[in-house]
C-alpha cells in the first residue's frame, strides 16, 4: 500500500514535485544550471574553507595595493577569520581601505539587538576573531567595522548604499533557506518576489529550524540547547545582496566535521529550486553568483540503514 504524506508544518518550502526533483539530483549533475552567471562549482572538503580565505585576503590586499576602497558583507563568526588575520599580518597588508558590514546579529523577543559584548554576538565573535587579531598599525579604522544595532537597523541598507554598495557579499544558506536571517514565512519579510527583493535590513522572527541548526553550532555548546538562542534577529534585506558587486555563495556546513549535515538538501533546493522568498537564499540565481559546494554537501542524498542519527 502507498504511504505518502505532506511535509510538516514547520517545513518552509512543500511542493513535494519540487522537493522530489531536487532530492534526486546527483553529484555529477550539480554543477549544471541554465543560468550561466549563476556558477556552481564543487570542492574537495579539504580545499572548500580556502576558497573563502583566498577571495577575502585577495580582495583587502587589492585595497592596500591600489589605495582603494573595498566594502564587504561579511557572514556570522567563523575560525577562518583568525586565518585571514594571520595572512594579513604575515604580508604586512594595510586594512585602511576595508569597510565591513556583518551581515546579521541576534535580537531578543522585544526585537532589541544584541550588543557587543554579548559572547554569542556575532560582532562580538567578528571583532574576537578577526579585528583583535590584526596588528594594530594594520587594522581598518574602528568606525568603519558595521553590524546592525537597535539604533540603525532601520537605516543599515542605506549605510551600505552610502558606501557605495557592497563589493562583495560572502553567504550560506541556512536550513530553512535562508539568506542572512532572511527567513522565509515570516512577517518582517512578507510579499511577492518583486517586493521581495527589494527589501532591506530589519529585525525578523526566526524560523524554529533556525534556531534548531544554531543550537549545534559551538557557540551555544553544540548540544541542542534551543532555549538558549535568541528568537529574533537582525539581518541584511535582499536587496543588500543582490545590489552587491559580487557575491560568493557557500555550501559547505557539515555537523563536527562528519558526512552529516542538514545542509545538503536544502542547497540543491536553494541552487535548482524556484526562485521564491520560501527559499530566500534562491534569489541569488537572479543575479552573478558565485557558488562553492564541498564533496560533503554534494554527496548524492540516499539512505543510510546502517547509522540511526
Amino acid at each position: 500500500m502507498d504511504f505518502s504524506f505532506e511535509p510538516s508544518y514547520c517545513v518552509p518550502y512543500r511542493d513535494k514535485a519540487v522537493l522530489e526533483r531536487v532530492r534526486n539530483i546527483k553529484r555529477e549533475d550539480l554543477e549544471k544550471h541554465p543560468n550561466p552567471y549563476y556558477r556552481i562549482k564543487v570542492f574537495p572538503d579539504d580545499e572548500f574553507e580556502l576558497i573563502f580565505l583566498a577571495d577575502m585576503f585577495y580582495r583587502i590586499k587589492q585595497s592596500d595595493d591600489t589605495n582603494t576602497k573595498v566594502v564587504m558583507i561579511m557572514p556570522n563568526p567563523s575560525p577562518t577569520y583568525k586565518k585571514l588575520a594571520y595572512l594579513i599580518n604575515k604580508f604586512k597588508v594595510n586594512c585602511r581601505n576595508v569597510h565591513i558590514f556583518i551581515m546579521d546579529e541576534w535580537a531578543d523577543q522585544d526585537g532589541r539587538i544584541a550588543p557587543e559584548t554579548y559572547p554569542q554576538g556575532f560582532m562580538h565573535a567578528f571583532k574576537n576573531y578577526f579585528y583583535a587579531n590584526i596588528n594594530e598599525k594594520l587594522r581598518p579604522p574602528c568606525k568603519q567595522i558595521h553590524g546592525p544595532t537597535t539604533e540603525n537597523i532601520t537605516y543599515y541598507s542605506k549605510m551600505i548604499e552610502d558606501e557605495g554598495e557592497a563589493d562583495i557579499c560572502y553567504s550560506g544558506p541556512g536550513w530553512t533557506g535562508h539568506l542572512a536571517f532572511i527567513e522565509p514565512n515570516s512577517k518582517e519579510f512578507e510579499g511577492s518576489l518583486d517586493d521581495f527583493i527589494n527589501m532591506g535590513a530589519r529585525v525578523v522572527t526566526l524560523n524554529a529550524l533556525t534556531i534548531a541548526q544554531n543550537s549545534l553550532h559551538g557557540s551555544f555548546g553544540l548540544s541542542g540547547d534551543i532555549a538558549n538562542v535568541p528568537p529574533k534577529a537582525a539581518s541584511i534585506g535582499p536587496r543588500d545582496a543582490l545590489k552587491a558587486k559580487a557575491r560568493l555563495d557557500m555550501h559547505g556546513i557539515a555537523t563536527a566535521g562528519t558526512f552529516v549535515s542538514w545542509q545538503r538538501m536544502i542547497a540543491r533546493l536553494v541552487m535548482h529550486g524556484p526562485v521564491t522568498p520560501q527559499v530566500p537564499t534562491s534569489v541569488l540565481q537572479l543575479a552573478p553568483t558565485d557558488v562553492i559546494v564541498s564533496e560533503t554537501i554534494a554527496a548524492d542524498i540516499e539512505p543510510n540503514w546502517n547509522i540511526q542519527y
